[in-house]
């Protein structure tokens, strides 16, 4: 009898039941619905998405931890090390100007803001106050001397991964000064520690849908879907100019390491579509972290670009930024000169790198732009309070796959990448499994089954005719 075919009800329960993307997309639509007809309610949920969110943060500072000391005492190399640092913080600098250059260019040539008229007089600067909290970025000295760690506790109680990242190259340097024969137990232990926080990261994920449930109904609920309409030719341009320096982030990373982001686009969409719902890129670190590893980047490599990116490398908010402070001259009709703009492109590449994990961080950097400035009213930056929240899905989109390209970029450039595995996984000739997290030598992951696709099949056919050769041979001698 022919197999069965289940019922289309089968099929969606069952994927339902099995694919995280389809509970996460399912969840987004519920809460968008949810958001638009009780808005009273949805507001209500907002714990559901704090509550994933503290939880994967409590797990981020010892994954990094584990990942970059493992990588670096593997490695065997503190020197290339160094470089991969090195190497990422250009890297940073190359991408993050040139999403700022991208976004004054947009924002000059449609102009958002033109014919608004508006009258800083009358916009609410306490609002602004409130959203930031009556904080302020760090200077430049302030963010170097923070990265620095008072304390080995302190910094993972306070969750900050660049004094994770510092503690981490320090314990691995540590382990490739004393050797594994004086310290035999310690990376055992730590890579046994590593292997307990995925496993962490596994349970945590389960509760992904109810986040993005959560997340989008108080989304929709407190904002509602007509600040689309008045804010849509700038949401517009921030959309567009993010989709086309992700085309440039798809030929960079074409051209320096042969691989497709949109393969890798369909190969994180899990994660993608939960960073969307969350509106948080913190929220699938550990995640990206893995497949990232699983895909053939080694473990130094995505140890420490992928988490310093979280700090160096926001492109989204680079765009939104340069693309904010022109639409609101041009809101309040104040005209910047060249020079004026080269100023805004300078003073963002400095606030930038400062705004990661600071409550309103975007506002703060708007803020000091415009005083730097001394010609647009810092009250003006109200302006943006209401289609802020609207911003967040380009920012999230932007900033992850632009730190996940200079994962892939700097370890081919450091020679730390299995092009063809990554090609085999990105292509789905490789199915990556993250229960099964077992690290081979150099800190890449091996497959069973390319292991044996690599291995040359036995010409089984060529073998019979030999054999029946042979009982020919042996017949024709007993007779």
């Amino acid at each position: 009898m022919p197999p069965s075919v289940p019922s289309l009800a089968r099929r969606v329960a069952r994927m339902l039941r099995t694919s995280l993307f389809a509970q996460v997309a399912c969840a987004l639509v519920l809460g968008i619905v949810v958001g638009k007809l009780w808005p009273g309610f949805a507001s209500d949920l907002q714990p559901l998405g704090d509550g994933f969110i503290r939880l994967i943060k409590t797990i981020i500072s010892p994954l990094v931890f584990c990942v970059v000391v493992v990588g670096i005492a593997k490695a065997g190399d503190l020197k290339a090390f160094g470089r991969i640092g090195l190497k990422a913080l250009i890297w940073f600098e190359v991408a993050s100007t040139l999403a700022l250059v991208i976004g004054l260019l947009a924002a000059n040539v449609v102009q958002p803001g033109a014919g608004m008229h508006v009258d800083p007089s009358t916009l609410d600067a306490s609002a602004v106050d409130a959203k930031t909290g009556g904080g302020q970025l760090p200077s430049t000295t302030e963010f170097a001397l923070e990265a620095i760690p008072t304390s080995f506790i302190g910094a993972f109680a306070e969750n900050s991964l660049l004094q994770v990242l510092v503690l981490a190259c320090l314990v691995g340097a540590a382990l490739l000064h004393l050797g594994h024969t004086k310290v035999p137990q310690v990376l055992p232990a730590i890579e046994q520690a590593q292997e307990i926080i995925f496993a962490i990261v596994g349970f945590v994920m389960r509760l992904a849908p109810i986040a993005v449930f959560g997340a989008m109904a108080v989304l929709i609920g407190n904002y509602g879907l007509g600040v689309i309409e008045t804010y849509g030719k700038l949401i517009i341009l921030c959309y567009l100019a993010a989709a086309l320096f992700i085309a440039l982030l798809a030929l960079a990373l074409k051209a320096v390491t042969g691989l497709s982001l949109w393969k890798f686009l369909r190969y994180i969409r899990e994660e993608m579509l939960l960073a969307l719902g969350t509106a948080s890129t913190e929220s699938v670190l550990p995640r990206v972290m893995q497949k990232l590893r699983k895909a053939g980047a080694r473990d130094d490599a995505v140890g420490l670009v992928l988490p310093t990116g979280y700090s160096f490398n926001l492109d989204g908010a680079s765009l939104y930024l340069s693309i904010g402070t022109l639409f609101i001259a041009q809101a309040v009709g104040v005209d910047l000169s060249l020079g004026q703009q080269i100023t805004v492109v300078l003073v963002l590449m400095l606030t930038s790198k400062g705004m990661a994990g600071i409550p309103g961080s975007a506002f703060l950097a708007l803020s000091a732009t415009a005083s730097s400035l001394g010609a647009i009213p810092a009250g003006a930056v109200a302006l943006l309070l209401g289609v802020d929240r609207i911003m967040d899905s380009m920012r999230v989109v932007t900033n992850l796959l632009g730190n996940c390209v200079a994962v892939f970029a700097v370890a081919r450039w450091e020679g730390a990448l299995d092009r063809e595995r990554a090609k085999k996984v990105l292509d789905g000739e490789i199915v990556v499994d993250l229960e099964d997290d077992e690290p081979a030598e150099g800190g890449s992951v091996r497959s069973e089954r390319s292991e044996k696709a690599q291995q040359p099949e036995r010409p089984v056919k060529a073998q019979q005719p030999e054999k029946a050769q042979l009982k020919k041979e042996t017949a024709a001698e007993a007779g």
